[in-house]
């Protein structure tokens, strides 16, 4: 096993968890001999939570009290995948580790990190009731679950109704399923001067959000191996679709430049300025928008598919228990008790604390498991006053039920890559959107190879 890691930290590299000629394909059960059933005792070694705000640390405090037998060795720094494989190789495993769940199937071909059906039933957790089923498909590989996956908050269209009134848009016609409808609103929003934007009808967030649009538009990431197909003839409609928007509005150069010059987490972001009339925004950004309320109009619209479906994809973390954990029991249990309903409430309490004290717009939380969410709801997300930001709050709730996975592939992270560089490729014209996805299924193809063989 030392010798397996060792290779695998001489060769992977630094832009993405690509394994090389260290994947066992299939062979050994990594958790044999594992007792997920022995009492959590003893010291836990676990890494992540960097900079643990109110959610996080009534998470943690609620776990640490429910496992008084467990001393929580935290290092609360940031998961990097050169330094993870660096650890396991120096014989320093953590028990537990944070990461995204896109890397987490990528260690699971590697049998890097243990399956968890086992941690599962001697925890009575069933994943696909507990959690909603497309984050649990996120960390599912060759039919088993390789972590513990928390939040998923959904991307929506956020509208800015001030400029939508002004050029004479309705937010029905920020319609993702309807091309000839949208680029006509954008048309009569979009601004420039001497050829350059000041103001955007939709920005669709091209690269950060590129899965949404493939997706959406019927395409796929993956198959259900793994394996990636990028270059499916599906995937060209959403980059069609995205080069028409980017077109409209001066090219993707010149809204790329625009877009990254924003004030996001700002006083003058660009809802306040008014330099968009719609964008693609997680779940997570009314919060950076809340403060700024009164000196906006805002509304909420869900992407739509080709069919005219809302449509919705997950992303999140996840926490896995690397092969030679000292002391799985008590990191099993402890993953299980911080994604717990229980210990979720305490976090829904200490947000609505905290919003109360500051005066803020409690959001709600989007914690991967659909009772925790009805719950906090339920509970802490209560009306504002303010009727546009409620509806905005309450269609990220309505859009959480259309969620998909991107799929699970050990090249996940690699895939993401090479379809943000072919994205980029076909809508500054330098290659044909097919030509694009051939290249980056290549380059995704020998990621995929390389991390899956034995």
């Amino acid at each position: 096993m030392r010798t397996r890691i060792l290779g695998m930290a001489a060769v992977v590299a630094a832009s993405a968890v690509v394994l090389a000629g260290c994947g066992t394909g299939g062979g050994d059960d990594p958790a044999a001999g594992v007792d997920f059933d022995a009492k959590p005792t003893g010291t836990l070694k676990a890494w992540g939570f960097e900079n643990a705000d109110d959610v996080g640390q009534s998470r943690l405090d609620y776990a640490a009290e429910q496992l008084k037998d467990v001393k929580i060795d935290l290092d609360a720094t940031a998961f990097d995948a050169q330094k993870f494989t660096t650890r396991l190789a120096g014989g320093d495993v953590p028990d537990v580790v944070q990461m995204d769940r896109r890397y987490v199937t990528t260690y699971a071909a590697q049998n890097l990190i243990l399956p968890l059906d086992q941690c599962f039933d001697a925890q009575s957790v069933t994943p696909r009731d507990h959690w909603y089923p497309f984050v649990v498909d996120d960390v599912t590989y060759d039919k088993e679950i390789w972590a513990v996956p928390q939040f998923y908050q959904p991307p929506a269209i956020l509208v800015n109704k001030k400029v939508l009134a002004e050029a004479g848009v309705s937010s029905a016609d920020i319609d993702t399923s309807k091309p000839d409808v949208l680029l006509a609103a954008i048309a009569k929003m979009y601004q420039e001067s001497g050829g350059v934007p000041t103001r955007l009808g939709f920005d669709p967030v091209a690269t950060g959000q590129g899965g949404l649009w493939i997706l959406g538009m019927g395409g796929q990431l993956n198959d259900d191996k793994g394996a990636p197909t990028l270059d499916d003839p599906k995937n060209v409609a959403g980059i069609e679709l995205l080069k028409k928007i980017t077109d409209a509005q001066g090219g993707f150069a010149a809204v790329k430049s625009f877009t990254d010059s924003f004030d996001t987490f700002g006083d003058n972001n660009q809802y306040v300025a008014g330099q968009v009339g719609a964008q693609v925004n997680a779940q997570w950004y009314p919060n950076v928008l809340s403060p700024y309320v009164d000196q906006l109009q805002l509304e909420a619209v869900p992407f739509r598919n080709a069919d005219g479906e809302p449509f919705s994809v997950a992303s999140g973390t996840a926490f896995v228990i690397p092969v030679g954990a000292k002391n799985p029991a008590a990191a099993c249990a402890w993953m299980v008790e911080l994604t717990s309903d229980e210990a979720w409430n305490a976090a829904g309490e200490a947000r609505g604390e905290t919003r109360a004290k500051e005066g803020g717009i409690n959001t709600g939380l989007f914690t991967g498991s659909p009772s925790a969410d009805k719950a906090i709801r339920d509970e802490w997300v209560k009306p504002s006053g303010n009727d546009d930001f409620d509806q905005v709050i309450s269609t990220y709730y309505d859009v959480v039920d259309y969620g998909q996975s991107f799929g699970s592939s050990p090249a996940g992270q690699e895939i993401q890559n090479e379809l943000n560089n072919a994205i980029t490729a076909a809508l500054l014209g330098d290659k044909t959107p097919e030509q694009a996805l051939a290249d980056a299924q290549k380059a995704a193809m020998r990621a995929y190879e390389n991390a899956t063989a034995g």
